[in-house]
């Protein structure tokens, strides 16, 4: 006689899927309160009419591809004959070309800056 063997019912593997969300729902709903909450009494300083200038130690990219150190124009080369040996900075123009930027950059590397800083706004919205 043959017997019959059922197959086996496998079983949902969802509900711990779902448990694992919903507790990392619950996680980061409650660490998200943990940070408190600004003053309402505050007054956040508003720099919206604050003119934009470079640092005195950077280099400026314009937007036609030239280099500029405090107002004066000047080359890579130049620049780094007379600058000491910390970091460089660079503030490019948003209209600057990348490529552009890309080879000053590695320009700069080459004649020794040990690192290049490129300088950018950062908006607080």
């Amino acid at each position: 006689m043959i017997r019959y063997i059922r197959p086996g019912r496998n079983r949902d593997s969802t509900i711990p899927l779902i448990n694992v969300v919903f507790l990392i729902l619950i996680f980061f709903l409650i660490t998200g309160t943990i940070a408190p909450p600004l003053d309402p009494d505050l007054d956040l300083v508003n720099t919206a009419d604050i003119d934009g200038r470079e640092p005195p130690d950077a280099l400026v990219l314009h937007r036609d591809g030239t280099l500029s150190f405090r107002g004066n124009p000047i080359e890579a080369e130049a620049f780094m004959a007379a600058h000491d040996s910390g970091p460089v900075r660079i503030v490019p123009d948003r209209n600057a070309s990348a490529s552009r930027l890309m080879e000053i950059t590695s320009s700069l590397r080459r004649l020794g800056a040990p690192t290049v800083f490129l300088v950018t706004e950062q908006a607080l919205e």
